[in-house]
């Protein structure tokens, strides 16, 4: 660990979140050729290449560990600031908070946890969005500090904690109810109606179908990234597809759509991981996470 410098872990994780040498430059206000030295430097202290050099640039598997350090450390440095200087000290500057959340945590009871957090230390967000099914990845690359994710098993270096499921429920527009699924949820019915699916990741809507049927089932498919535009593709009737009850209730209670399944849901645990640092920031960020997620999910 002797072997490392601090200037240089600075500068791996510039590249990483900026996405290239010169954009890092900017950032470290150095020129992308003195970025360009001290990962070269770094990479011959380690024995490893640490930087894809690629656009956006990503660490390597070798530099996943050095980048997670180099957060870790960065979030030290800057609370260990700010305690020795004191109230009268000054302004220490804003703590960067990078944290990957799944599209409808952010959507509906995410925000709030934010929202909650105390005023002091001065806060700037970084929130990624991921599937839950995947987020831990970003934890684990050492990108982000903390995640929402469904991994209950603990990422290396973090500690895990459940928050609660979010319930989905099945949502079609009544114009869809009528046009596929005129006599009932059927498996034939249930194979030729389309389904909006959030990305590729999304698999919910498959879990319903097996939870349904016994059986993978292949329908045809619409992509929307997005989640209004999510809610508004089932609502005007393009497929049918699975929506947090936090969304779906408006438009269950206005009748614009419907419960294809009523009684039959789909729950998806969900976990608060975090780095293992004895950190202010981390320690208040996993207290508002935890006490919102409470209030509201499952």
């Amino acid at each position: 660990m002797s072997g490392l410098d601090s200037a240089q872990l600075r500068t791996l994780a510039a590249v990483v979140s900026e996405g290239s040498f010169e954009a890092a430059g900017r950032l470290l206000h150095v020129t992308p050729s003195a970025v360009s030295q001290r990962i070269k430097a770094l990479e011959e202290t380690v024995g490893q290449v640490l930087v894809r050099r690629q656009r956006p640039c990503d660490a390597t598997e070798a530099g996943r560990p050095l980048l997670r350090l180099a957060g870790q450390l960065a979030l030290l440095e800057r609370e260990a600031l700010a305690d020795a200087r004191g109230p009268l000290g000054g302004d220490p500057g804003r703590t960067r908070v990078a944290v990957v959340v799944n599209a409808d945590s952010l959507a509906t009871w995410f925000p709030a946890a934010l929202a909650r957090l105390p005023a002091p230390p001065e806060l700037s967000f970084d929130i990624r969005q991921d599937d839950q099914d995947h987020s831990a990845e970003l934890l684990r690359a050492g990108a982000v500090m903390a995640a929402v994710t469904a991994q209950r098993e603990a990422v290396q270096g973090c500690r895990v904690r459940p928050l609660g499921a979010m319930r989905y429920r099945a949502l079609a527009a009544p114009s869809a109810l009528r046009r596929w699924f005129a006599d009932g949820l059927t498996r034939s019915a249930l194979a030729a109606a389309p389904v909006v699916l959030f990305d590729r990741r999304d698999r919910i809507q498959h879990r319903f179908l097996r939870t349904l049927t016994g059986r993978a089932l292949d329908p045809p498919v619409h992509y929307v990234p997005s989640v209004p535009a999510f809610s508004a593709a089932i609502r005007l009737g393009l497929g049918w597809g699975m929506v947090p009850e936090q969304i779906a209730a408006d438009d269950l209670d206005s009748g614009r759509c419907v419960d294809l399944a009523p009684g039959r849901v789909v729950d998806i645990p969900l976990y608060w991981q975090h780095w293992r640092l004895d950190s202010a920031v981390l320690t208040a960020l996993t207290t508002a996470v935890c006490a919102v997620a409470a209030e509201t999910l499952r």
